[in-house]
C-alpha cells in the first residue's frame, strides 16, 4: 500500500468513529507524524491532500521545513522541549504540543517573531502520573493556564496527553474520556480551548469516541508493513 492508500484509510477509520460518536465529519484534525520520514515521503503524503505535519526532534525537522517552505504547512512541534531550543521552536512552528513548564511558555512567547501570528500551544497533561513521562499532573493544570494570561505571542488551544499504551478499547476510552472531562471543566470556567490532542495510531478510534479533535499518526501512514 502506498502513502497515499494508508493516508484514505486512516480518513474513513476517522469518519467512522466520528459516525460512531455522533460527531459531525471533519472535525477532527489529522497530523501526520514524520519522525524518521524523508522529505520524499513527506510530499506524497501532501500529494494526498495532508498539509498538517508533526516533528519530535528539531535538527531532523528543521531541513524538511526549510525544503518545503514554499507550501502552506502546518508544523507541529511535539517533542519534549529543550530550553536552548526554543528560539527555533517559536521561529519554524505552527503548533506546539507539548508546553508542560512555565519558563518554556516565557521563553516561546519572547521568541515568536512579531510578523507571525500568535503560536498555538496546548499543554501536556499526564494522565496516568507515569514518572517516566513529561506533563503537568491533572490537578495543576488550572493554576498553570493562569500564567498565560501574559503571554500574548501564544495561543492556548487545548490539552495533549500520551497516555499508557493499551490495545483494550475500553481502558483506551476510560483514559481519553478523563481528559475530555478536565478539557470540558476549564472551558466551562472560562478558558476558550478549542482543541484536544489526543489519539495515535493504535488508539485514535478510542479518542475520537471521548472527544479528541486532532490526532497525532506515524506508524499508521508511514509504515511499509501496513
Amino acid at each position: 500500500m502506498t502513502i497515499a492508500n494508508h493516508l484514505e484509510k486512516i480518513n474513513k477509520e476517522m469518519n467512522l468513529a466520528l459516525e460512531r460518536a455522533g460527531r459531525e465529519a471533519g472535525s477532527v484534525t489529522l497530523v501526520a507524524v514524520t519522525k524518521n520520514c524523508s522529505i520524499s515521503q513527506i510530499e506524497q503524503a501532501m500529494a494526498a491532500g495532508q498539509y498538517h505535519f508533526g516533528e519530535s526532534y528539531l535538527q531532523e525537522a528543521l531541513p524538511k521545513i526549510a525544503a518545503l517552505k514554499a507550501y502552506a504547512l502546518q508544523w507541529h512541534f511535539i517533542g519534549a522541549i529543550q530550553s536552548n531550543k526554543t528560539h527555533l521552536i517559536a521561529e519554524n512552528f505552527s503548533w506546539v504540543h507539548t508546553i508542560c513548564r512555565q519558563k518554556i511558555a516565557k521563553r516561546l512567547h519572547a521568541q515568536r517573531p512579531e510578523h507571525l501570528p500568535p503560536l498555538n500551544v496546548c499543554v501536556q497533561i499526564n494522565i496516568s502520573h507515569e514518572k517516566t513521562k513529561s506533563g503537568l499532573a491533572p490537578e495543576a493544570v488550572l493554576d498553570f493556564f493562569s500564567g498565560f494570561q501574559q503571554l500574548s505571542r501564544l495561543r492556548l488551544r487545548g490539552l495533549m496527553v500520551i497516555p499508557k499504551i493499551t490495545r483494550d478499547f475500553q481502558q483506551q476510552l476510560q483514559v481519553y474520556t478523563q481528559v475530555t472531562t478536565l478539557f470540558q471543566r476549564l472551558i466551562d470556567l472560562g478558558w476558550p480551548l478549542d482543541t484536544l490532542s489526543m489519539g495515535m495510531s493504535n488508539d485514535f478510534c478510542a479518542a475520537i469516541q471521548a472527544g479528541s479533535t486532532m490526532i497525532r499518526i506515524g506508524s499508521a501512514i508511514f509504515s511499509e508493513k501496513k
